[in-house]
């Protein structure tokens, strides 16, 4: 068995779909992608570096793994982002009528437009929680609205977003800009009480989607737009547990992994952030 394919590998598996509490679902889409190319090969990385983490999370003092996490086929949708979107939203909307908890993994960040239109659906009091360098708010970009630049304006129609460690924005973006939900790198850093402003402003049901640009490239330089001066592992990994801890998280994402052979750490953070994620979930 190739257990490279399975998130936990050998260790932490599930192959009994009817028993798992947990869906990982990879989505390998890197067609808008303007930069840096490779997220598409993210999933498959970051899977494959999920086996070697140990499977006792010392914070929560459990074993996420025994609530069974199953591992999807990837989703392979080339034709065009819109049909990438909705052939994701199907299959989340699936995951959460099975009663899975969903984790999707990308590729770039358009395959969280899917994740939006299916949570919204799903939950009436929701609010997605970004953690990104750059504010993916344009309407639409080089002739799409479902680019990845797009993201979180496609959000921004569907329920409340909060975003949280921006630092790169174009003027065209500024303008749907909520200055009281977003939280830029700059104004954290000056800010003691940053994470407690941002509880306040999510509603009970939350969707968090993070794009691991988000992190500083001295962390995290597997990214397709690397962007200087990001937040730190412990900063954001204690933000969603205190939102794990006020509010009920309904899935998340993560997104914008350009693996490289060479440096293989990136890999195995994106994946240890997840089980970590999803070990103050569960615990």
């Amino acid at each position: 068995m190739d257990y490279t394919k399975y998130f936990c590998g050998e260790d932490g598996y599930c192959l009994d779909y009817k028993k798992a509490a947990i869906a990982i679902l990879p989505v390998p889409y890197d067609g808008t992608s303007t930069w840096i190319k490779g997220s598409d090969k993210g999933p498959a990385a970051l899977i494959e570096a999920s086996g070697t983490l140990e499977m006792l999370d010392i914070e929560t003092g459990i074993d996420v793994s025994q609530k069974g996490i199953y591992t999807l086929a990837p989703i392979v949708e080339y034709q065009s982002p819109e049909k990438m979107s909705a052939t994701v939203e199907k299959a989340l909307a699936k995951l959460m009528d099975d009663g899975k908890f969903p984790v999707l993994v990308g590729g770039e960040h358009s395959v969280s437009i899917g994740a939006f239109n299916a949570m919204a659906k799903k939950h009436d009091d929701i609010t997605f929680l970004q953690f990104d360098a750059h504010a993916d708010l344009r309407q639409a970009y080089e002739g799409s609205e479902y680019n990845h630049a797009c993201a979180m304006h496609k959000a921004q129609e569907l329920a409340p977003i909060v975003q949280v460690g921006i630092r790169s924005m174009c003027e065209e973006e500024s303008v749907y800009v909520n200055e009281e939900a977003l939280f830029y790198r700059y104004r954290i850093r000056q800010q003691n009480d940053w994470q407690e402003r941002v509880l306040k402003q999510l509603r009970q049901n939350v969707y968090v989607t993070i794009d691991l640009d988000v992190f500083d490239p001295s962390i995290m330089p597997s990214t397709g737009t690397p962007e200087p001066d990001g937040l730190l592992y412990h900063e954001v990994l204690s933000m969603v547990k205190k939102v794990a801890n006020h509010c009920n998280i309904v899935g998340f994402d993560v997104v914008e992994l350009c693996p490289n052979k060479q440096n293989k750490a990136p890999d195995f953070m994106a994946a240890k952030l997840i089980y970590q994620i999803l070990s103050e979930i569960f615990k």
